[in-house]
């Protein structure tokens, strides 16, 4: 029997096992296009409101809370991702994902009512609880419908789904703010997500079994508060709270005692919410190693660069989420060519050496741009940003998903989007932090009207007669370029964490797994 530190992996699902209660080919395509269509509606909900960030924060607040719109989001995504995922292995992928398309609707809901920051805030949570659920429960259906080979196409098409709302999502942000108001980019979302709870309730099959399951309570809750803790952590430090200070040493005596807590639970609890002996499995810790840097670059980026675009190069809102079509073209086309290389090859550890290699060189390119910078430059850089992720979405989850046992196949796929989403909430916090200090030595002195960074606002810049005007772009020129270079830094990690992959070819029937009792996992022989 391998040890794990020979790197051994648990046996792969069996492709077998699944087929025989799969349902025929016309009815699986219309699964596929149901999770297809949830996926888009939960994505949409993460990135909808970048092009929106600046005209919401000068009607709700001050130009700092930008991160919080994102990171509220972020943070409720990556705490309901494992718990839904738990839920679904054991209760079964249809009951959860109605569950999460109506939680996902009411944070829209309350969202787009918002007349203050603090409820808009309280939306974005609620959303995200549904749309971190929605995300990984659609991606743990692929597994549970395909083999692993053909799965991996369909991964790598679901991927190019999420690249696709992603950068979407900006694009008709902006043309919503400019048309009827940032309030309905909440709403627009309702009538998808209707629509997809029908097709689901229809076509989805609800699982037969009804064993008893006895859900990992203190788990989940301590799980919740080590995350939550650690995205305030980064929010925070250094910012609004100095590091010495006594609310910043208690939150992290938080994250310690609740990581120390979490992982005493999990080695008892009968039933964990994210297995402690997944982590001896090595491509499960390489491929959300590289899932979390990823999610740092990744969210980093596409909740600035609207903000350049339109301070630095003042294109207006709807516009600049054109020019972020130049990322989903290059995200969409090579998570794509990622699925059908993995398919007709049965190998993936390559594309993400290749690919992160290519992010941290366009993240580099964006690091120098300037007021003078050509579009057609930065669009090219940003078309290289989406090259540089999109095999690594698709790669991430068939590694992890062919390297676990059946029976905790959806916690797995949720750690695949926990990590990334962790990344994205701490990168974004992070970013969020060395912009405002950014704003606060290269743009406040400038603007001495202005009594704190905060109050900098989009509509204030506009306002600033040519000379000035010209001062602050650069200012903001000179607070942003920062941002790239830590998302370069972030993308050659994940190169080297994606070294670390272990090559196990994909085949259309691998043997079925070892069994093991609830909460283990069954060693590989």
């Amino acid at each position: 029997m391998s040890t794990p530190s020979d790197g051994a992996d648990v046996a792969p699902i069996s492709a077998a096992g699944e087929s025989a209660g799969a349902p025929d080919p016309a009815l699986r395509r219309v699964v596929m296009i149901t999770v297809a269509l949830t996926l888009f509606l939960a994505s949409t909900g993460q990135s909808i409101v970048a092009t929106a960030l600046p005209e919401i924060v000068s009607d709700l607040g001050g130009l700092s809370y930008i991160t919080w719109v994102v990171t509220a989001y972020l943070l409720a995504s990556t705490i309901g991702a494992p718990i839904a995922g738990k839920l679904g292995d054991m209760y079964g992928r249809k009951i959860v994902l109605q569950c999460a398309i109506g939680i996902f609707l009411v944070g829209g809901w309350v969202a787009g009512a918002a007349w203050n920051m603090p409820m808009l805030v309280l939306g974005r949570v609620i959303q995200g609880f549904g749309g971190g659920s929605l995300i990984v429960v659609s991606m743990a259906v692929v597994a549970d419908l395909l083999p692993p080979r053909e799965r991996a196409r369909a991964q790598g098409m679901l991927s190019g789904v999420f690249g696709v709302s992603t950068v979407l999502g900006p694009l008709v942000g902006g043309f919503l703010v400019q048309t009827v108001g940032w309030h309905w980019i909440f709403f627009v979302n309702i009538p998808f997500g209707i629509a997809a709870f029908a097709v689901l309730t229809r076509t989805l099959k609800s699982r037969d079994d009804h064993m008893k399951h006895k859900m990992d309570y203190l788990g989940a809750v301590l799980l919740m508060l080590l995350l939550s803790s650690i995205v305030l952590v980064a929010t925070l430090g250094g910012s609004t709270l100095a590091w010495s200070s006594t609310p910043m040493l208690a939150l992290l005596a938080v994250v310690v005692l609740s990581l120390a807590g979490f992982i005493f639970a999990e080695a008892r609890a009968a039933e964990p919410v994210l297995p402690l002996p997944l982590f001896r499995i090595r491509n499960f810790l390489a491929a959300n190693g590289v899932n979390l840097l990823i999610g740092m670059a990744m969210f980093g980026t596409i909740s600035f660069i609207p903000m350049f675009l339109q301070v630095v190069k003042g294109v207006p809102p709807a516009e600049s989420g054109i020019y972020m079509i130049a990322m989903m073209a290059g995200l969409i086309s090579l998570s794509f060519t990622a699925g059908r290389v993995m398919t007709y090859t049965g190998r993936y550890k390559f594309l993400p050496n290749i690919s992160t290699v290519v992010l941290g060189a366009a993240l580099l390119a964006l690091s120098t741009v300037g007021p003078d910078t050509p579009l057609w430059q930065i669009t090219l850089n940003l078309f290289f940003v989406g090259v540089g992720i999109g095999p690594t979405m698709s790669v991430g989850v068939v590694a992890i998903q062919t390297s676990v046992p059946r029976e905790h196949l959806g916690v797995g796929t949720a750690s695949a989007n926990m990590f990334r989403l962790t990344g994205g909430s701490v990168g974004t916090s992070i970013f969020g932090a060395i912009f405002n200090h950014g704003l606060a030595t290269e743009v406040q002195p400038l603007l001495p009207q202005i009594e704190r960074a905060s109050d900098i606002t989009t509509t204030l810049v506009a306002s600033l007669e040519p000379a000035l005007h010209a001062e602050v772009v650069q200012g903001f020129t000179l607070a942003l370029q920062p941002l790239f270079v830590v998302g370069a830094c972030a993308a050659g990690l994940a190169c080297l964490a994606s070294l670390c992959l272990k090559e196990k070819p994909l085949e259309g029937a691998p043997s079925a797994p070892a069994r093991s009792g609830p909460g283990q996992v069954a060693p590989a022989e």
